[in-house]
């Protein structure tokens, strides 16, 4: 057990080094915040040495059993007075002084004890209860972690689409403006895209207040700093159910769940209470065993040295406590009837909780599956909208409710999604099966930020505006909504990553976009420039960069994306058609040139 502990620490030691050095270059994997958890995590700390604490208590119980043995030493030096006749028949005093000394070695070795027997049964149920206890709370620092890194990365997500949102808003609110100014729009469209511009202003205040604190509670677990985390994969893909039944899951529960275990071993320790004060009753014979070697020990041997051997046993028969032994024990049966209701309550608790969680990974299948349908029709009510706002069928409104059903579809999608993966583990955690193998699972459905959407898989689509000029196709649409092919869409997700980081000030994440050998346009050398921009970045106190009409050309290992860039900062507002130039280094795409052309 000690040396698994040390070499987990040591392990957990590593990781987290790694992780304080690599500061913020890198997004923080569910692995390694598991591991800097294991380092840094309080409450997990505390259980580790709560059970190196608890093992202690079988120690204590055996040692009632084994024999005690002590030695004592005493010096003393004495002045007596002696009153005695004297040969004349008349008292007289004397005042003698001498000097004793004792040497004691004591052996005791209990050889029927039942209070010490009751006290070493005691002690190993004790220290069963304390690992027991440190299981579950292992097991509940997996949970806790998931669920906080969950809760980030979901939050992470609601700011993606928030800023969307908002940013869509903004463009329909200049779109209709711009047709109010012509004769071609309503005071009426003008007023009800500044109400939606307004609230979706104010929830991506809350989102990005939602999004600190998330990560604030995850940094309180692994003890590092979190700035940028993994996000869901494209590719979700449910895990089989293994076993299929609830009866399967309902007998390894039983049998393996740690709570449960903690309950049967309360059971125990108010067992051996009770067998311990009964034993106050009952007689105790013990083998003693003594050397003592004294000199001048009193008056009577003064001047006399005395070597005493002895061997024997000793009986202690208790006769009357006052009645407290009686009382002791009443109170320990009583105890031990609650430790069995306690654990007919935590099996009932721990089966409910169980089926709750089944049932919630079986549903997840069909809940996931209709909800990715919900987003593509969302999408789809989106499009079709627009045109029909064309033929004038509908209105600007309705427009803009159906860009607020897709974003609702899309934060739906990605909360049922992370849902499954607790109730994965919650399932395991209940039966008692949940390892560190289980969270590698889960890890698996986490990628790097630079291989999938900003939003978990959810492609965030910003409509075109609904004016006269936007009402004709868009060049790159076609090629970049149409296709299925697998190269523009991770080239798409690549360049709204891009965007999102940059509207993010996350430079780090910003900067590891562009090649090594990237050339900059101004002809500085990557060092030189990377300072610039990381200092006009930062300089700034808000940015939005929107990236619209893309066209995407694919030449084996080398792509070109134009489009035209939006920017927006609290100092600027700019219009730009920029051209990325990007070659596949390692299997990813990386910018090797940016050309403004205009």
């Amino acid at each position: 057990m000690e040396r698994t502990l040390n070499r987990r620490v040591l392990i957990s030691a590593l990781a987290s080094l790694f992780l304080l050095q690599s500061g913020h270059a890198s997004a923080l994997g569910l692995m390694q915040a598991y591991e800097a958890a294991l380092q840094n995590d309080p409450t997990y700390q505390a259980a580790l040495h709560e059970n190196e604490a608890g093992q202690q208590y079988k120690v204590m119980g055996r040692s009632n059993l084994l024999p005690n043995v002590s030695i004592s030493y005493s010096k003393s030096k004495n002045r007596t007075d002696i009153t005695q006749p004297n040969f004349l028949g008349q008292l007289s005093t004397t005042h003698p002084e001498y000097t004793s000394t004792s040497n004691v070695l004591g052996l005791r070795q209990p050889i029927f004890n039942l209070d010490g027997l009751a006290r070493y049964r005691e002690g190993i149920a004790q220290s069963n209860l304390s690992e027991a206890q440190f299981s579950t709370r292992s097991k509940d620092l997996l949970l806790r972690l998931v669920g906080a890194y969950a809760d980030a990365k979901f939050a992470e997500d609601q700011l993606a689409l928030a800023t969307a949102q908002r940013n869509t808003f903004a463009e329909q609110k200049q779109a209709n403006e711009r047709m109010f100014e012509k004769g071609e729009g309503t005071r009426t469209d003008m007023l009800e895209t500044q109400a939606k511009f307004d609230l979706a202003e104010a929830q991506l205040i809350e989102a990005r207040d939602n999004m600190t604190t998330a990560r604030n509670n995850l940094t309180a677990i692994v003890g590092v700093e979190v700035t940028q985390l993994d996000g869901l994969t494209d590719d979700f893909r449910l895990q089989p159910m293994q076993p299929a039944t609830f009866e399967e899951w309902k007998a390894i529960a039983l049998e393996r769940n740690s709570e449960l275990a903690m309950q049967r071993y309360s059971v125990d320790v108010a067992e051996q209470e009770v067998a311990r004060n009964r034993a106050g009753h009952a007689p105790r014979l013990d083998f003693v065993a003594s050397y003592s070697k004294s000199d001048s020990e009193s008056l009577s041997t003064r001047n006399q040295e005395a070597t005493v051997r002895a061997l024997g046993v000793q009986l202690n028969i208790p006769l009357y406590s006052g009645g407290s032994v009686s009382a002791a024990t009443s109170q320990a049966v009583a105890n031990h009837q609650k430790a069995k209701s306690d654990l007919d309550a935590k099996t009932n608790q721990i089966l409910v909780e169980l089926r709750k969680q089944y049932n919630l990974v079986l549903s997840s299948a069909s809940r996931i599956d209709a909800l990715v349908k919900s987003v593509n029709s969302a999408r789809s009510l989106v499009n079709a909208t627009q045109q029909s706002v064309k033929g004038g069928v509908r209105v600007n409104l309705d427009v803009l409710n159906a860009q607020q059903q897709m974003f609702a579809a899309q934060k739906d999608l990605a909360q049922a999604r992370y849902n499954y993966l607790i109730a994965f583990l919650r399932l395991r955690y209940a039966a008692g099966t949940l390892t560190a193998e289980d969270l590698q699972t889960v890890a698996g459905y986490f990628v790097p930020a630079s291989n999938t959407n900003v939003t978990s898989g959810l492609p965030v689509a910003v409509p075109g505006v609904i004016s006269k000029e936007s009402m004709k196709p868009i060049k790159g649409e076609a090629a970049l909504i149409g296709s299925s092919d697998p190269e523009r869409e991770t080239l798409m997700a690549l360049v709204v990553a891009w965007t999102k980081a940059w509207s993010s000030r996350d430079v780090n994440s910003y900067l590891n976009f562009y090649a090594n050998d990237f050339h900059p346009e101004s002809g500085q050398s990557r060092d030189d420039w990377s300072k610039m921009r990381r200092a006009r970045i930062l300089n700034h106190q808000e940015i939005r960069v929107r990236a619209e009409s893309p066209e995407i050309a694919i030449d084996g290992d080398s792509a070109t994306v134009k489009f035209r860039q939006h920017y927006q900062s609290n100092r600027l507002t700019d219009d730009t058609l920029k051209v990325l130039q990007l070659a596949r280094q390692d299997g990813k795409w990386k910018i090797t040139q940016e050309i403004a052309e205009d």
